[in-house]
């Protein structure tokens, strides 16, 4: 699930519709402090977010606009992971992982409860674990597919055994498919919720708001906060807008090119921050012309990935499917330097001097990336038309059916090299050799070996030009001098606000 394009689209993830999530990685700076004045325990913390989820029920809906606002605020799972996406024990109080990679045991911390009131045992974690592991409507179905057995020896013991290693169950356990619900519960949750995080749901007010109230009965700190509404804003004037109107105390993610206007009112400081977003040029392979690696090869030749990256105002260049938050990050530069008369060479090898393409692109996503590209293109010859979409009709069309020639998503989930090993994924990509090197690179027992494995099957990607890899994107982050400890990286899948206070004014 993915997406945020150049304008950092906070909560989209167009891959939502069915990225597993799985990440690595490095440290990055703790949330910054801006507050002034003493935290006010009752404050109300006003968000403004772009994508607002179509539902949410976060067990069958895929999309990081469930996960930003829900995981480890509204529901939690044995462990989580950081802003740096380092893995640590959340409803678990430890837990340990074979030498083999095949067995993991989970100790539960003492007196958690749901919503509702009923105390957590283990027997909610196996029925919750169960149901993925047998349920292929459920998220993280497919992360189970190794999954042995799901045991609980006590009540406050669960133990996961595999049938071979997989390098990515702990992280995917920190995702959708990764969260205990309580066994038997029946709960809507495509509108309610019956969780065990700090804030519960109080409100939702279609198309406009989602409001969180503390939990008083949380079984760990409680909440900064009383309350958390989250207002979403599609459009990033609007957005910037209503921030200096005095509606919000944060707003992200804010569009780079109206940054300033915030920076210098004097009312906002701005946080930057790392990402696994990668701004992804998808090509759909399996059919004509982009069924051609000459042609995916011109198309990414063409492109002025420097320029490109100037003009969204924030990020990086990106060469291949893997980010440096990631493991297996490697700089693939060499593999698509801009070089529009080699572009210009392999389209005509492949007979396409007038090629004309189509790219669906969901409408919230703003034009600057469609007239970079609409720029670039028509530099070698070929004229490029723009289809803005709703994501509805995105999931529809491009997602699932796959009626397209190019689309553009930011693709925020990480450690998802894994779609380009799924030859059933929308992208069409179908490589034998990188589908071994995934499956192998999961069984490593071994990280670094594994994370090797995975820079090779990765940089095969990218010499096949199975896509393009436009930037890695950053979040530019606005609040207000009485907040403190917003996080500032990787916000776009996940925004933990259990540590978030609110000066009084």
């Amino acid at each position: 699930m993915f997406t945020r394009t150049r304008r950092r689209l906070t909560a989209v993830t167009a891959l939502a519709a069915a990225a597993i999530v799985l990440t690595a990685c490095t440290g990055s700076p703790e949330p910054v402090e801006t507050s002034v004045g003493e935290p006010d325990p009752e404050a109300t913390l006003t968000v403004g977010l772009v994508l607002e989820p179509t539902n949410l029920d976060i067990r069958h809906t895929s999309g990081a606009a469930l996960e930003q606002i829900l995981i480890d605020n509204i529901y939690e799972g044995l462990v989580t992971r950081t802003q740096t996406n380092e893995i640590e024990p959340r409803l678990a109080s430890d837990y340990e992982v074979s030498e083999d990679g095949l067995t993991y045991t989970f100790t539960l911390n003492e007196g958690i409860v749901f919503h509702t009131g009923e105390a957590l045992t283990s027997a909610d974690v196996v029925a919750s674990y169960e149901a993925v592991r047998t349920d292929a409507t459920l998220q993280g179905h497919d992360d189970f597919a190794q999954v042995a057995s799901i045991a609980a020896p006590d009540a406050a013991t669960v133990v996961i055994t595999l049938t071979q290693p997989n390098q990515n169950f702990l992280f995917a356990l920190t995702g959708p498919g990764g969260l205990v619900f309580r066994s038997g519960d029946a709960t809507d949750l495509q509108t309610a919720e019956n969780g065990t995080g700090p804030f519960t749901l109080t409100r939702w007010s279609k198309g406009s708001s989602i409001t969180f109230a503390r939990n008083d009965a949380y079984w760990g700190d409680p909440a900064g906060v009383a309350e958390v509404v989250f207002e979403y804003i599609p459009d990033f004037t609007s957005g910037v807008n209503a921030a200096l109107d005095g509606s919000l105390d944060v707003l992200t993610a804010v569009d780079p090119n109206l940054a300033p206007q915030l920076e210098d009112s004097g009312e906002f400081a701005l946080t930057t921050g790392s990402t696994t977003d990668k701004a992804t040029l998808a090509f759909n392979n399996a059919a004509a012309p982009l069924d051609d690696v000459r042609v995916r090869e011109a198309l990414r030749l063409a492109i002025d990935h420097e320029a490109l990256v100037e003009a969204v105002g924030a990020g990086q260049t990106l060469y291949g499917p893997i980010p440096e938050l990631d493991p297996g990050f490697e700089d693939l530069s060499d593999v698509a330097p801009y070089d529009p008369e080699r572009a210009e060479e392999l389209l005509a090898d492949a007979g396409q001097e007038d090629l004309e393409l189509t790219l669906t692109i969901p409408n919230f996503y703003g034009t600057t990336v469609s007239q970079v590209l609409i720029s670039d293109f028509a530099d070698v010859g070929v004229t490029l038309d723009v289809e803005p979409v709703e994501f509805a009709t995105w999931l529809e069309d491009v997602y699932t059916n796959k009626d397209y020639d190019l689309s553009f998503v930011l693709h925020v989930e990480p450690r998802d090299f894994g779609n380009f090993a799924n030859p059933d994924y929308y992208f069409g990509y179908d490589n034998a050799e990188v589908q071994a090197l995934y499956t192998e690179a999961l069984a490593e027992v071994d990280p670094d070996a594994s994370a090797e494995l995975l820079a090779e099957a990765a940089r095969i990607v990218s010499e096949e030009h199975a896509a393009d890899w436009l930037y890695n994107g950053e979040t530019i982050t606005a609040l207000r001098p009485i907040v403190s400890g917003f996080p500032q990286d990787s916000i776009n899948s996940r925004i933990n606000l259990a540590g978030v206070t609110v000066a009084s004014d």
